[in-house]
């Protein structure tokens, strides 16, 4: 009857010929669309109730020769069918959650494309503009204002180029903005710049964050740690322990610094502490000798990488 038919609900007897229900139960739950099943039996053994339940019966009725019997068993019936109505709608709409959860995430992949397409054009409108300035006050000025842009930049176009929105991996994103700020910044004979980076998977405010005081940070060590045309390396650093504290390290090989300040604009710092304001630590400097250390601590709530589907 099942294979030729659809049923909402099906009650069934524990003693039948030749199989108990406990044996036909697990038979009728593993067919597709399966109805609810609802136990009926006279035995007033518990252990025959609590079997059936935890095979995956609906509800159990004790079978008694009374109108109580009847009014009890329709009363199961009843319930079993709203609760497969309420399970089938809560499975409808988590589908239709997921559709659209999909659909948001391809709309906001589509944003992050543009947004780093439209980054990209601005930081070649700055490169172009810092060939025609002679100024070296504006150079330099340019040229931080470049390596800001690209350190957001570099995190719209992870985002659009991941599967997953909903962070950054850190390691992955550093690699890519020090190789273009290396690129933007070389000069002949001039620092090296070098990456370790554990592989930690952040949220995309927290790479932003992470992102502009690099860009900050190598920029002032590329300009101020070495004598001009004197070769050397800026090393960025990141590290993460088992408490999910991340270590943020920019170090150089050079002459140092006086009294543990960098050299570089009050706009610079200001953005600097900021950011570190952002991910709920202080930036602080040390001399290495020869050389000097920025370094800065935060906590990295682990972001679970999304994977879901229909």
């Amino acid at each position: 009857m099942l294979e030729q038919a659809h049923y909402d609900v099906c009650a069934l007897d524990h003693h039948m010929p030749g199989r108990d229900g406990l044996e036909v139960l697990p038979e009728i739950l593993s067919r597709e669309g399966a109805p609810p099943v609802v136990y009926v039996t006279g035995a007033q053994d518990s252990r025959i109730a609590v079997a059936a339940l935890r095979a995956g019966a609906s509800d159990y009725v004790i079978k008694e020769a009374s109108d109580d019997f009847t009014h009890l068993l329709m009363r199961a019936v009843r319930e079993a069918m709203e609760r497969r109505r309420l399970a089938l709608e809560t499975e409808r709409a988590q589908i239709e959650i997921m559709r659209e959860r999909d659909r948001a995430e391809t709309l906001l992949r589509e944003v992050n494309h543009r947004v780093g397409n439209s980054l990209q054009l601005v930081t070649s409108f700055i490169h172009l503009q810092r060939r025609q300035v002679t100024d070296d006050i504006a150079q330099d000025a340019l040229a931080k204002v470049q390596a800001r842009i690209e350190a957001v930049s570099q995190v719209h176009r992870r985002l659009y180029t991941s599967d997953d929105v909903s962070g950054v991996s850190l390691d992955g994103y550093l690699q890519g903005l020090v190789e273009e700020l290396q690129s933007s910044m070389s000069v002949e004979g001039g620092p090296a710049l070098k990456l370790a980076a554990d592989p930690v998977w952040v949220s995309t405010d927290q790479a932003v964050a992470v992102g502009v005081i690099v860009a900050e940070l190598v920029t002032n060590a590329v300009k101020y740690a070495y004598p001009e045309g004197q070769g050397g390396d800026v090393r960025v650093i990141v590290k993460q322990d088992d408490d999910h504290q991340v270590l943020l390290c920019v170090e150089d090989d050079g002459a140092g610094i006086a009294g543990n300040i960098p050299k570089g604009t009050g706009l610079g710092s200001q953005i600097m502490d900021a950011m570190a304001t952002d991910l709920g630590s202080r930036l602080g400097f040390e001399s290495l000798n020869p050389g000097t250390r920025a370094k800065l601590v935060f906590r990295n709530e682990p972001v679970r990488k999304s994977h879901h589907g229909l």
